[in-house]
């Protein structure tokens, strides 16, 4: 059985991009990354996914590139490159996962642990710049509805 909509008499409104939760999201994640990138970038020389890398290792401490890809939100591919110039750099080492040969665990050298300790101490100046733009209040709220929508959000294991 074919259900019919009732016809409307006036258009649909027009889809407002600049109103999008997601797009505004998105938007004010880039500004604010944007704005941090250039002190990890003129700083140390990296890229957002190297300084995104560094900054799960330094969080988690050592782990695969699998599960980096998996915590960042990141193509495994740009991981790879990242991993591999980190380790060039003397950021990180690789060594065989004693469980799997197949896989390899990353971690932080010394120097790459104070590069993570640098620009972590950069990153809380950073952050409390911006909570005195917000205000106190405004940054708490903030924070706890963005981590309402991460929770509420989240895409089951094995999706995108």
């Amino acid at each position: 059985m074919k259900v019919r909509l009732p016809m409307r008499d006036t258009p649909p409104p027009p889809f407002d991009l600049d109103a999008f939760l997601p797009y505004l999201l998105n938007q004010a994640a880039e500004a604010s990354s944007h704005a941090f990138a250039t002190i990890y970038r003129r700083e140390y020389g990296m890229t957002r996914t190297q300084w995104r890398v560094m900054a799960n290792l330094g969080k988690f401490g050592a782990m695969s590139a699998t599960e980096i890809c998996r915590i960042s939100h990141l193509e495994k591919t740009m991981v790879s490159r990242a991993v591999s110039q980190l380790e060039r750099d003397g950021h990180l080492s690789r060594a065989p996962s004693p469980d799997d040969k197949r896989r390899e665990v990353l971690s932080l050298t010394t120097e790459g642990r104070a590069v993570f300790a640098e620009l972590g101490a950069r990153g809380m100046a950073f952050q409390a710049e911006l909570a005195q733009m917000l205000g106190a209040a405004r940054m708490a709220e903030l924070e706890a509805a963005l981590r309402v929508l991460i929770a509420q959000n989240r895409a089951p294991e094995g999706e995108d």
